[in-house]
Formats: structure tokens, C-alpha cells, sequence
């Protein structure tokens, strides 16, 4: 039996899962606190709940899908939007840890049970108690109204299974027979029977009229800690501790299906709306959908075998180009994920890639000093542009006419070249620090750029003239973009936040913060009313342009997000990361689309060593060479290291945790012990 996995809470285990009643999202908990939504389909993360303060245990979906409940260590039940994510209510009143969850058909109300013993069925809406049923002795770990919406059934560790009146709080009906604790319990679709699974590892059908025994599973060989019908109520599955789930004939009672891979205790399972699928959560952090009639094989795609640095969405919206520190240029199908073509020919890092005009081409800028055009259709070099071979190149952008390209290096110039010959066209000159983003107005008349001096230049790109300095950021400016009307430029920046400036006047019009990191990435959305932003942070935030209101927060990233692009229709965002992966993401509903991933491709360059790396202090992770004055300074401006001048320019410096040298005679130390005027210190004898 295959299974789509979404390996998740990387650090936690999941507790508990459940699944939308379209079938068309999962919602999974874990010990880190977090209650995270999935694209049932695909995998992708869709939305990140925030509001409990320890391990969250239970969790439930609204029949609409449009809430989920959650319970967790720290006594509280909190209900939130699944769309927006944001908390709704916080219900408290349990004394101890929350154990277990269930929306009532409606909606309209919520029942959850305790380690102290109650049931308790609260208002959804105001959250205010309405009845608490007593009569457990111990435990009360699984929940669960009646389809409509009269009883609720519980499991406890007293070993016995309640149903309970939920207008009067009486108890109806006690089910004795397991001879361990019950952990979980669930009705029928046709409310006329319960399924309850125990640690005595069996799983036992009622009937919910007499109380009497009907089936007992047997199979399991550890606890049973999930149990659920599916919608037509012909099948029960079970999750148990000994890593399996079991899919069962609920007439003859006879195990049908056992699916087998997960690697630790299965801790929660749900059959989808349909029936076709199953949704398992373990304890080996991982969610996996198993097609519950044949078993259909999913595909598994790999990625790129370093950080992405850039990406950006073909002008028909189809494809995707991604650029790599494993010094590759990826083309993708923005609908499939597949890789379409892989561009070979840089040594160093890619630091920078887009699309021509027209598509037929792709421009990549790399570490290696070189700038190249490649047949987008082909992926054969079309032309290595000069007038590059001092600096290494920080960023590259194509005019609209798909005629000229611009690029920013390490060396406080913005150099424009002839597409068609690759000859040097203008230099324009005026930062005092390298250029590290540039990008051309609609029109083609001007260029922006902007730089580690900490500001933002338009120049008319005729004359290479300076026309407008735009100073405010506090630190290095990473990204810069023009509107697509051309009266406004967007930057973001090391100090976290993203700027939006009237070209005309040179004007700050808006200043966006939420960022809790460098910004590393901005773009305007095509109709100008959006700017997509990516950060250090790991997050990729949307933001109204015009009330510089945060209007979604994309997450699913682990590492740095460096690059973020909107589609050509303005209805999808495209990210890349330092975590490897790049992330198509719905705008609208903030719903991840497609991860595109690849097999492995060609390793960094063979002549540089790892001299040293930064661990900790998130301010020197982002670090940077002054090539006048030597220092290798923090964003904050903190003094690092002093290189000698002989030095300088065999030093690769790309904002990560690593400082590279291609002359490997002298180790760097980062232990933190000797930074300012101390610097001397750091320098290690050699060992080679």
C-alpha cells in the first residue's frame, strides 16, 4: 500500500490528525504546540495555527471546514478560522491537560474531554460553558457527538465508553468490556453504533441503542490508539502502536486492508469524505494518505542539492526557473512540478535568474563572475556576456524589450549589457557599496537598484543619470522593484522591513513590517495592488499596497526565502529558499500549490574549503565584506574579522553561515570568543 507522505513538525512527533469533510485538506497537531492544515492532494502546508502554549493533543475540523478545534497540555480549547488561521475563541475550564476534541454537527457547538475526568460541551460561538457531564473516573480521552448533534460518546482510562445526552448532561448508556484504557471512540455514520479502541489492543463495535457488544477486532498487537468509520459505515480503520493501520469489515469483522509504513506508533487515522482514502498521523512525525481501494503508487520528486537563490514564473505563467548554490539552473512545469530542463554551465553559485520577454530566453548571473542567456526551449548557452570579469554577479534583470540586461555585482556599479552581443552598454555609478538587486521600469526608461550603501537609485537608463536617491533603510537594501505602472518602487532590506517609494518625488509612500528577519526578496503583484515579500525569517508575506496592511503569511519554508515572484495573472506567488525547495503558492487562499523538487544535481565548485561557520547569533548569520576597509562586518554592523587586501577578492561572501576561501592556507574560527578588536584571534594556524 503507497502512501503520500508530509513529513511535518520536523522536531515533534504528530499526535493527532484530522481531515476536512471535503477530503480536500488534513489538519495534523504535535508536541511543538502547532496545529498545522495540508493540501490533501499535493502535501503542501496550507495554514499554521497558532495559540496554544504547549504539546496540542486533540484536534477536529467543523463539518463546513471553516474552523478547527484544538486541545492541548495547557488546559485550553482553541478554536480557530482555517482559512485565515487567526484564533476565534479560547475556551478554559478544564483543570488539566485537554485530552480530546469534536465540533457538533452543526457547528454550533464543541465538546472536550480532560485528564481530569470531565466532558465538557461548550458554545462555539460565545464560549461559554453549557453543560459538563461527571461520571468518568479517570481520564476522558476521546470524544464525539452523534450525527445529530444529541448524544456524545466518550472513552475513558477507566476502561469504559459513556453515551450522554447532551440537552439534559444525563448519562444514557455505559459500555463495559474492554479490559484496558479506551483511547478513542466514534459514532457511526447513522449514529446506531460506536467504535472504541483500547490499550488491550482491540477495537469493539456497540450498538449505541442497547449498549451491547456487537463486533470485537481483533489483530492489533499494541495499543489501538485511533479508531473511525468510514461514510458509508460498512468499514472501520484503527491506528495502533505498532506502527500499522488497519482498515476492517464492520459486518463480519474481518481485517480487509492493513497498510504498513509508517515507523513509530500510530497516533491518530480518519477516512476521507469519500472513503477512497485514509489520513494517518504517527509519532515518526510524518501524515501520510493511503488510497484506502488499490493503492495507487504517489510520486516522489527530490530537490535541488543546495539553496535556491531565485525564481521567477515564465510571462505565460507556465514554467518556473529556479538558480542554485549547487550552481544549476532548473526550468519547471508551474502546473506539474516536473522538471522541464536543466541548464549547465556556471562553476559558482547562481544568484540571479529570470525570463526574457518572450520566454525563449533565461538569464542567470553566478558567482563566478559570469552572466549568461540561455535558449529557454533548448537549454543551450546562447551567449556569456562581458564586461562582467571583476566582480561576481549579485543580480541580473532583463529590460522589456528582452534587448539589454542589467546587472548588479560586487563592486558598487550597475552594468547594462546588449543581450544579442553580450558587449558592455552603460555603466552607471554612484552607490559606495556593492549592488546587490536591480530590476527595469515597464517602459524601459529607467533602472533601479538597490545596494549595501543602504540605499535605492532610479537611473535613467539613456543616460545612465542618476534621477532620484531614495534613502531610509537602516541596513543593506536586498530587493528592489518598480510598480508596473512605474510611479512606484518596493524594497526590502536587512532592517526587516519593505519600503514602497513614489518615483516622482523620491517620497517613502508606505512602510510594511511584520518581518522578523532580513527582507530578501519584493515584487508588486501585475495590477500594482500587492507586494510579495520574502524573508530570513522563512516566511513569504503578501501585503495590500496601498494600506500596507498584511494581507497573508505564507509558510512552509524551513531556511531563508531569497527569492518570491508573482505570476504573470497575479493569482499565484513562486518562492525559493535556502532549504532547497521551491514553493508555488495559491495568492488568494495562501494554499501551497506545488513544490517543485528535483533529483540531484551538480555540487559547488571543487576549489573552495569551509573555513568556518557561524552557529548561532541570527545577527551573524547575515554577514558581508567591506572590500575597502577589509572588515567582515554583521547586519548590525558588528566587526567580525579584518582580511588583509591580498585576500579580499578570493573570498566568496553569500550571506550564509559559511566563510569560503579558494586560497585554503588560513582557518577562520567563529566561536564567538573573539569579535571586534579581537579579530586577530580568529585566524587559526593551518593544517594543510
Amino acid at each position: 500500500m503507497s502512501a503520500l507522505v508530509m513529513t511535518i513538525h520536523t522536531s515533534n512527533a504528530v499526535n493527532g490528525i484530522g481531515i476536512s469533510p471535503d477530503g480536500k485538506q488534513v489538519v495534523s497537531i504535535s508536541n511543538d504546540g502547532s496545529v498545522h492544515i495540508w493540501d490533501a492532494l499535493t502535501g503542501g502546508l496550507v495554514k499554521e495555527l497558532k495559540g496554544h502554549t504547549d504539546s496540542v493533543f486533540p484536534v477536529a475540523l467543523s463539518l463546513d471546514g471553516k474552523q478547527v478545534v484544538s486541545g492541548s497540555i495547557d488546559e485550553s480549547v482553541v478554536i480557530c478560522d482555517a482559512l485565515t488561521g487567526e484564533l476565534v475563541k479560547k475556551l478554559e475550564g478544564h483543570s488539566d491537560n485537554v485530552a480530546s476534541v469534536a465540533f457538533s454537527p452543526d457547528g454550533k457547538q464543541v465538546v472536550s474531554g480532560g485528564r481530569d475526568g470531565l466532558v465538557r460541551i461548550s458554545d462555539a460561538f460565545t464560549g461559554d460553558l453549557f453543560k459538563e457531564l461527571k461520571g468518568h473516573t479517570h481520564v476522558a480521552t476521546s470524544v464525539a457527538f452523534s450525527p445529530d448533534g444529541k448524544q456524545v460518546v466518550s472513552g475513558s482510562y477507566d476502561e469504559s465508553v459513556c453515551i450522554w445526552n447532551v440537552l439534559t448532561g444525563d448519562l444514557v448508556k455505559e459500555l463495559k468490556g474492554h479490559t484496558g484504557g479506551v483511547q478513542s471512540v466514534a459514532f457511526s455514520p447513522d449514529g446506531k453504533q460506536v467504535v472504541s479502541g483500547s490499550s488491550d489492543t482491540s477495537v469493539c463495535i456497540w450498538d449505541a441503542l442497547t449498549g451491547d457488544l456487537v463486533k470485537e477486532l481483533k489483530g492489533h498487537t499494541d495499543y489501538v490508539a485511533s479508531v473511525a468509520f468510514s461514510p458509508d459505515g460498512k468499514q472501520v480503520v484503527s491506528g495502533s502502536h505498532d506502527n500499522y493501520v488497519c482498515i476492517w469489515d464492520t459486518l463480519t469483522g474481518d481485517p480487509i486492508k492493513p497498510l504498513m509504513g509508517h515507523t513509530y506508533s500510530v497516533q491518530s487515522v480518519a477516512f476521507s469524505p469519500d472513503g477512497k482514502q485514509v489520513v494517518s498521523g504517527s509519532l515518526d512525525k510524518s501524515v501520510c494518505m493511503w488510497d484506502a481501494l488499490i493503492g495507487d503508487p504517489v510520486k516522489e520528486l527530490k530537490g535541488h542539492t543546495n539553496g535556491v537563490q531565485s525564481v521567477a514564473f515564465s510571462p505565460d505563467g507556465q514554467q518556473v526557473v529556479s538558480g542554485s548554490s549547487d550552481t544549476s539552473v532548473c526550468i519547471w512545469d508551474a502546473w506539474t512540478g516536473d522538471p522541464v530542463k536543466e541548464l549547465k554551465g556556471h562553476t559558482d553559485w547562481v544568484q540571479s535568474v529570470a525570463f526574457s520577454p518572450d520566454w525563449k530566453q533565461v538569464v542567470s548571473g553566478s558567482y563566478g563572475k559570469s552572466v549568461q542567456i540561455w535558449d529557454a526551449l533548448t537549454g543551450d548557452l546562447v551567449k556569456q556576456l562581458n564586461g562582467n570579469n571583476t566582480w561576481r554577479v549579485w543580480c541580473v534583470a532583463f529590460s522589456p524589450d528582452g534587448k539589454q540586461v542589467a546587472l548588479g555585482s560586487i563592486g558598487e556599479s550597475v552594468l547594462i549589457c546588449d543581450a544579442l552581443t553580450g558587449e558592455l552598454v552603460k555603466k552607471l555609478e554612484g552607490h559606495t557599496n556593492d549592488v546587490r538587486s536591480v530590476a527595469f521600469s515597464s517602459d524601459g526608461k529607467q533602472v533601479v537598484s538597490g545596494s549595501e550603501d543602504k540605499s535605492v537609485h532610479i537611473w535613467d537608463a539613456y543616460t545612465g543619470d542618476l534621477v532620484k536617491e531614495l534613502k531610509g533603510h537602516t541596513q543593506y537594501v536586498l530587493s528592489v522593484a518598480f510598480s508596473p505602472d512605474g510611479k512606484q518602487v518596493v524594497s526590502g532590506s536587512y532592517d526587516k522591513s519593505v519600503c514602497i517609494w513614489n518615483v516622482l518625488t523620491g517620497d517613502l509612500v508606505k512602510e510594511l513590517k511584520g518581518h522578523t528577519g532580513g527582507v530578501q526578496s519584493v515584487a508588486f503583484s501585475p495590477d500594482g495592488k500587492q507586494v510579495v515579500s520574502g524573508s530570513s525569517d522563512t516566511s513569504v508575506c503578501i501585503w495590500d499596497a496601498l494600506t500596507g496592511d498584511l494581507v497573508k503569511e505564507l509558510k512552509g519554508h524551513t531556511d531563508s526565502v531569497a527569492s518570491v515572484a508573482f505570476s504573470p495573472d497575479g493569482k499565484q506567488v513562486v518562492s525559493g529558499s535556502r532549504d532547497t525547495s521551491v514553493r508555488i503558492w495559491d495568492a488568494l487562499t495562501g494554499d501551497l500549490v506545488n513544490n517543485l523538487m528535483k533529483q540531484s544535481l551538480a555540487g559547488s565548485s571543487d576549489q573552495s574549503i569551509n573555513l568556518g561557520t557561524i552557529e548561532t547569533a541570527s545577527d551573524v548569520y547575515l554577514w558581508s565584506l567591506n572590500h575597502h576597509t577589509g572588515w567582515i562586518c554583521s547586519q548590525s554592523g558588528h566587526l567580525l574579522l579584518w582580511l588583509p587586501e591580498q585576500m579580499r577578492s578570493t573570498v566568496y561572501t553569500p550571506s550564509t553561515r559559511l566563510i569560503i576561501s579558494s586560497q585554503p592556507p588560513t582557518h577562520v574560527a567563529f566561536d564567538f570568543q573573539y569579535l571586534g578588536t579581537s579579530w586577530a584571534k580568529i585566524f587559526l594556524k593551518s593544517t594543510v
